[in-house]
């Protein structure tokens, strides 16, 4: 072959090989289906920010960003499905995914919706200020919004349903949040939907209500939004919806309400039912007494039976624990150092040693019925555990009660008390257990709180909980959540005290639980009978929260016990 025609063929085969990959990169693009664009108000000319862009009954979407520009990847979505394009004050753009990969950009002209304000005429007098819903403030059950989690991992809407049978206008939204970690604002938008089957239905608000949430928007651990001026008035069953819009550097834990109903969606998929446990929305309404009454009754529409009266509503007693001056005590407090931690520890009263001991993620306030009258009798030493309240940890080795047992027995070495009294609630108790164990010589009576002996002896769905909460904190990166998963973790694996181990207890023990108590009525007969000197009192119409729901009874049971000779 001539020098000239293997130029030639040469060429001819790089071409054919550049129109194989042209070819093969126009056939990626058509497949892969990135459609970007952007979202204009038809009637204003002006682009519309944060709008919802997804695929009807499917879990992706996109939500344009504040200059209404968008990019949504449709890669394998059926051609006939509806790509819906959303935000309240528009009408709802719609379209078979076919047509929408057409246009690529795509220039998206939604129609503003026309408002029709009906006069209504209401004496003040009549209006009646209510607040329903899930109160509570609690650091240990948690919904997390966690962008840097995977998709299942990041709550993308959540949602709680209400009931009212008169005509209610919502004043305030607010959302209990236990924690907040962004370097940037979070970027929120409300939505309040009618019922269908049970299930969000349609949002019937006439204009957006979003929020670029900050830290600094948080007070005493509530987000109060107020929307009193956006006019809504409710009627019969409807939701509150919460949607995260954006991703962002860091997470959100929201308090959560165990056994209770929640409602969840990704886009446009499905609402999905969370029946272990509701988010920590609360509504604060007016209602209007001179209504016509629907059959509804009014407040937070909880449908499930699940909690079998396990959880109550402790809001108010977090409130006054806060307020009070247990737990930050600066003339009563101090700090003994130990390996790894610096353990917190106030101390009331004079006499014979009462050492109190709190329960998983509490703190020394959660006592704040209690040290004030036992303080009079007893010298209390009260005691942040471990990675808990004012205490640090400094390691990253797991939690255990025996643990938690030797640092108790290191404190009253530091305070040169030969022998010591325990009252321990849910894992101070079991703490308490360990101790007698371990430390029998230094034990003189104990008092267990709602203390389990081996996890099998707390309710099933309580486990179920704490193993989902840890699944969702194993998504977050490995520098964040050390201590939320050593406080779970514990409880999923331990106590580990078995029958012969409690036959071994020496000390006098009085044993105390709720009749509604999420440590079941078996377990805790089990603990009562397998200790050799053991009482047991059974507290009726009371949860796992004794020492908030009980607190007179508890003291005197307290003080009765330890008086015996």
């Amino acid at each position: 072959m001539k020098a000239g025609n293997k130029e030639f063929c040469t060429k001819l085969l790089n071409m054919k090989k550049l129109n194989s990959l042209f070819l093969l990169l126009a056939a990626y693009a058509f497949h892969a289906q990135v459609i970007s664009g952007s979202i204009i108000s038809k009637n204003e000319n002006r682009p519309v920010s944060y709008v919802k862009i997804g695929v009807e009954k499917e879990t992706i979407g996109t939500v344009s960003d504040n200059k209404g520009d968008f990019s949504i990847d449709l890669s394998g979505m059926d051609p006939l499905h509806k790509v819906r394009v959303e935000v309240p004050g528009y009408e709802t753009y719609s379209e078979t995914v076919q047509d929408f990969k057409k246009q690529n950009p795509k220039k998206i002209l939604l129609q503003e919706k026309v408002k029709s304000i009906k006069e209504i005429a209401i004496k003040p007098k009549k209006l009646v200020e209510k607040n329903w819903g899930v109160n509570t403030k609690t650091k240990s059950v948690l919904y997390f919004v966690n962008p840097a989690g995977d998709n299942a991992g990041f709550l993308g809407e959540t949602a709680l349903e209400f009931k009212t049978k008169k005509r209610s206008k919502i004043k305030n939204i607010n959302l209990n949040i236990a924690r907040y970690t962004s370097t940037e604002p979070v970027l929120m938008r409300y939505s309040i939907y009618t019922e269908k089957n049970g299930f969000p239905d349609k949002n019937i608000l006439d204009e957006e209500i979003t929020v670029q949430l900050t830290e600094d928007m948080i007070k005493d651990g509530t987000f109060t939004l107020d929307v009193n001026e956006h006019n809504i008035w409710v009627q019969g069953k409807f939701f509150v919806g919460i949607h995260f819009l954006k991703k962002f550097n860091g997470s959100i834990k929201i308090s959560a309400a165990l056994f209770k109903t929640g409602f969840i969606r990704e886009f446009y998929g499905d609402w999905k039912k969370m029946t272990i446990a509701a988010p920590a929305i609360n509504i604060d309404v007016k209602v209007d007494k001179s209504a016509k009454d629907t059959k509804e009754d009014d407040g937070y529409a909880d449908d499930d039976d699940l909690a079998q009266g396990w959880l109550a509503d402790n809001s108010k007693n977090i409130q006054e624990a806060d307020q009070s001056i247990y737990g930050k005590n600066d003339s009563a407090g101090k700090y003994l150092k130990l390996k790894d931690t610096d353990l917190y520890y106030e101390v009331y009263g004079e006499g014979e040693p009462l050492v109190l001991l709190h329960g998983n993620s509490g703190s020394i306030k959660d006592y704040y019925q209690q040290i004030p009258v036992l303080s009079k009798q007893y010298k209390v030493i009260a005691v942040d555990t471990r990675g808990q309240g004012k205490s640090k940890d400094t390691s990253r080795k797991d939690f255990t009660y025996k643990l938690f047992a030797d640092d108790v027995k290191a404190l009253a070495d530091e305070l040169k008390l030969d022998k010591i009294n325990i009252v321990g609630w849910s894992d101070g108790g079991n703490t308490g257990l360990e101790f007698a164990l371990k430390y029998p010589d230094r034990l003189n009576k104990l008092v267990t709180i709602g203390a389990n002996a081996f996890p099998e002896g707390v309710e099933d769905l309580l486990i179920k909980r704490f193993t989902s909460q840890m699944e969702q904190l194993n998504q977050i990166a490995p520098a964040e959540g050390v201590n939320e998963r050593r406080l779970l973790k514990i409880m999923l694996t331990e106590p580990n005290i078995r029958k012969n181990d409690l036959n071994k207890i020496k000390s006098p023990v009085l044993v105390i639980a709720g009749d509604r108590d999420v440590v079941k009525a078996d377990h805790t007969d089990f603990i009562s009978k397998q200790i050799p000197h053991a009482e047991k009192k059974i507290y009726q119409d009371t949860t796992h929260m004794v020492p908030y729901e009980k607190p007179d009874q508890l003291n005197v049971d307290i003080l009765s016990f330890l008086g015996k000779k």
